[in-house]
């Protein structure tokens, strides 16, 4: 696919139409993009009859395989001792040969991934729990419905447990308190700041894209107009598309030792639209330099912020725990573990935190389209389950939603704090230090 050859086909932006509703620019978005595909790269039937050779499967391994079962047809038709004898010896020597040969292809991944933490352990994982064969379509269609069920049920059951007076609906964002709006719309971009927010997002393609990521990234400045209108059309009409906002779920284990059979054991991340990864990066970049601007969040809230990390957590933790330790003092370290944290989100309450924090206008219109009126399927291989629709929370794996989940936690610092004035106070002059990991429900 050349992305040449692919500007040529899609052709320029028709600037007549950047003042229609948004929905309308993307379905043609979404049209003119697959017709370009289509005009240089048709799509045709592939028959494949052999399965695909595992990577360590070498050309001379092809040729002792084909030795081999040459010489075991040749035993097979004379029944001779010395056919016989030499078939076994072919056998015992493909064998070895394979091992070594996968021997050192993994060894080679292993040293080659050696500073590169992230990758050595999926070698690893591949390596101790390798993927298991698709079975028929009939078991992924009934286990694609009993991870959708799954997951729709444990949130339903978290939400249960917590009280009813402390729900709230998307219409209570009125109440929440008054403050002066200080920021009501985001800016508009201009052609040539597409090539940046493309660079700043990442290739990942979603079976719900008319056309692969990366080709869309090679094109870049050529989609520039095309990519502007949209982004503008969305942010002056405070509106997020409802086809950027269908997620593809993907099963993923906690733990690579976990058992595969039970349904808790796994984490649902979401696969989104390219175009609304994209629109959610121009939101995130212009929110994120607003919480800079206003000192929002917790100076000790180190998750999901740049320039912090595990590490920042860590020395503070540490540094707090050892000038108490010199004061001859007693500490408490209280950890909190949050159960699906980012699908339990009520829009109601986050809608009221973005309000309070001075959003209004357009601004925050936008925000509540971008949580109102989502759906997710789950996919396992090539079989989708039906689409199920989210009443509250924020996808994992998109952009927005651990800056969106970090204003949705910014009172709990604030209570921690609280609680941890008074403990000193009031008991054997000791500390409550709080470290947050996104695991169990929060009562707002």
């Amino acid at each position: 696919m050349d992305p040449d050859r692919f500007l040529t086909s899609l052709g320029d932006f028709p600037a007549m139409l950047a003042d229609d509703p948004v929905d309308v620019l993307v379905d043609l978005y979404n049209t003119e993009v697959s017709r370009a595909i289509d005009t240089i790269a048709p799509e045709r039937p592939l028959l494949s009859h052999r399965s695909k050779p595992a990577p360590w499967f070498t050309g001379e391994l092809a040729v002792m395989k084909r030795t081999r079962r040459g010489l075991e047809s040749r035993w097979r038709r004379t029944r001779s001792v010395s056919d016989r004898t030499r078939a076994k010896a072919s056998l015992r020597a493909y064998s070895v040969a394979m091992r070594a040969a996968r021997k050192t292809f993994s060894t080679a991944r292993i040293a080659s991934a050696t500073n590169r933490p992230r990758e050595l352990f999926q070698v690893v994982r591949e390596l101790l729990h390798p993927p298991e064969e698709e079975g028929p379509s009939d078991h992924l269609t009934t286990r694609c419905g009993e991870f959708a069920h799954h997951f729709a049920d444990k949130v339903t059951r978290i939400r249960s447990d917590l009280d009813a007076d402390i729900s709230a609906e998307p219409g209570d964002v009125t109440e929440a308190p008054v403050c002066q709006i200080l920021l009501d719309s985001f800016q508009l971009v201009q052609p040539d700041d597409v090539d940046k927010v493309l660079g700043a997002v990442r290739a990942t393609t979603c079976i719900l894209d008319p056309c692969p990521s990366w080709l869309i990234k090679l094109a870049g400045g050529g989609l520039a107009d095309w990519f502007s209108g949209i982004i503008n059309a969305s942010l002056q009409q405070g509106h997020v598309p409802s086809c950027l906002k269908k997620a593809i779920v993907r099963p993923i284990l906690k733990k690579a030792t976990l058992d595969s059979l039970l349904l808790n054991n796994y984490r649902p991340i979401s696969n989104l639209p390219f175009l609304g990864k994209v629109l959610e990066r121009v939101v995130a970049s212009q929110l994120q330099e607003f919480l800079v601007e206003t000192d929002y969040l917790d100076s000790s809230q180190s998750g999901f912020r740049p320039g912090h990390g595990t590490e920042t957590a860590l020395v503070a933790v540490v540094d707090d725990l050892r000038r108490e330790l010199d004061r001859g003092s007693a500490s408490l370290l209280v950890l909190l573990d949050i159960s699906a944290a980012f699908d339990t989100i009520d829009h109601g309450i986050l809608l009221g935190r973005l309000s309070g924090m001075g959003l209004g206008g357009i601004a925050l219109q936008w925000l509540r389209s971008f949580l109102e009126g989502r759906s997710q399927m789950v996919k396992l291989g090539d079989t989708c389950s039906d689409p199920w629709p989210l009443t509250c929370g924020v996808p994992q794996g998109s952009i927005l939603s651990p800056m969106l989940f970090n204003i949705y936690m910014k009172p709990r610092s604030s209570g921690v704090l609280e609680f941890g004035a008074i403990s000193t106070q009031m008991t054997l002059n000791s500390t409550t230090l709080f470290h947050q990991t996104p695991r169990k429900p929060l009562r707002p």
